[in-house]
């Protein structure tokens, strides 16, 4: 079964390099990883403490980040070093400051892993959420190197779990602790005879929390609100966007809408904006301009949604009519805001229960969207009773990363 795998990553990786001549994403997966190497013998020695980080792409990094930032203060003499999977990870966060060495993760083949943990040797290592590399996996197991899975998710239709995933059940044997997010990824994790499992939560409680202790202020978004009640919609994808624009085009109510699409390409900004009937500005053209003379607000850029959400009376989350689903309703939640999102969330636990508490609201059909956005405008009591029921499950859910961490220790 070994060999079958690592045919097939050898097989995949001709495939991307084809793929790769075709598709601008997949040149950057091919050609970021070209490099790997020649960095890591640039930034790391062989004298040189290193603690390893695997992120698949930008979700799990941002969920790994209070650990990481923890793991840097705990151990300041090591070098931080942070690998991604998927280009939208990395090549968003390649410049970050938390990390001394951030790169993209070889494809998983026998002699990648060697020569990367030759060239890495961490004294710890730890795989955000998911991904379960067998050959770098084996070879961490081989050297003893304590290795932890954080905030972990496991589901019953993953291979683990299927009666013919038993070489897949192996690669958990080389993990040193699970921190899972929940009692079902305990009980199912102890099906296989696993103990070396705690439930911590999810960290991503705990990065959003810390967010309220930053600086959230945009001078040019409070222009542009003007006191007014704003509704921000974060993450849109053009199914989302199909029902909003509608309900935007033929508001009567005295409200600002500040849109922060998924996709910001050129092309479809220009037909995002196009469609708005209502007095619209972009981002990218807000300079001297009296802001609180719009209607509309396009962000046309990424980093500052975060921080835009701290305005909003009300948020969309988008995503919720794709696959897998909305986005993160945790950085809105955090500031205290009634949620509304389309219909697919049931993958993600947060929203399941933000739904049931009644601290979100999830629409599929524009009379849906139009009854909801009503009631929160018109109606300021449910509107801050709604965002309070947000803020509080945050709060309540927030100390994963403490768990982690008083469990975690380098090796003698």
């Amino acid at each position: 079964m070994h060999f079958l795998y690592n045919l097939t990553i050898q097989f995949v990786q001709l495939v991307l390099k084809t793929i790769a001549l075709f598709s601008p994403k997949m040149k950057l997966f091919v050609n970021g990883r070209k490099n790997v190497f020649s960095i890591l013998e640039q930034k790391i020695a062989t004298q040189d403490r290193t603690i390893w980080f695997h992120a698949a792409s930008l979700g799990e990094y941002e969920q790994g980040l209070p650990v990481i930032e923890k793991i840097k203060d705990k151990y300041p003499n090591h070098k931080i070093v942070v690998t991604f999977f998927s280009p939208s990870g990395y090549e968003v966060r390649k410049n970050n400051t938390i990390a001394d060495v951030t790169v993209y993760l070889p494809l998983d083949t026998p002699k990648n892993a060697k020569k990367f943990l030759k060239l890495v040797h961490p004294e710890l290592v730890f795989f955000i959420k998911y991904e379960f590399w067998i050959n770098y996996l084996n070879q961490l197991h081989k050297k003893n190197t304590p290795t932890y899975l954080i905030s972990g998710i496991f589901r019953e239709k993953q291979l683990f779990f299927k009666w013919y995933g038993g070489f897949y059940r192996k690669a958990l044997d080389t993990f040193t602790h699970f921190f899972v997010q929940n009692e079902i990824s305990k009980k199912l994790i102890t099906q296989l005879g696993k103990t070396n499992v705690t439930i911590s939560g999810d960290t991503r409680f705990d990065r959003v929390v810390a967010i309220l202790e930053k600086n959230n202020s945009l001078d040019f978004i409070s222009q542009f609100k003007n006191n007014k009640t704003t509704i921000v919609i974060g993450s849109s994808w053009p199914k989302d966007e199909s029902l909003l624009i509608e309900y935007i085009n033929s508001c009567t109510k005295d409200v600002k809408f500040i849109i922060a699409p998924h996709n910001i390409k050129t092309e479809q900004i220009q037909l995002l904006q196009k469609n708005i009937t209502k007095k619209s500005i972009l981002f990218s053209k807000k300079e001297n301009l009296d802001l609180s003379q719009f209607d509309v607000f396009i962000i046309d850029t990424i980093g500052i949604l975060t921080k835009i959400y701290s305005y909003a009376d009300i948020a969309y989350v988008g995503g919720g009519f794709g696959n897998p689903g909305v986005h993160n309703l945790l950085e809105p939640a955090t500031f205290g805001i009634p949620i509304v999102i389309g219909p697919n969330y049931s993958h993600f636990d947060e929203a399941t229960k933000l739904v049931q508490l009644k601290g979100c609201f999830s629409i599929k059909t524009h009379q849906e969207l139009n009854a909801t956005f009503s009631i929160l405008i018109d109606n300021k009591t449910i509107r801050l009773k709604t965002g309070k029921i947000c803020e509080s499950f945050v709060q309540k859910n927030k100390g994963a990363t403490e768990t982690i961490l008083n469990k975690i220790k380098l090796p003698l």
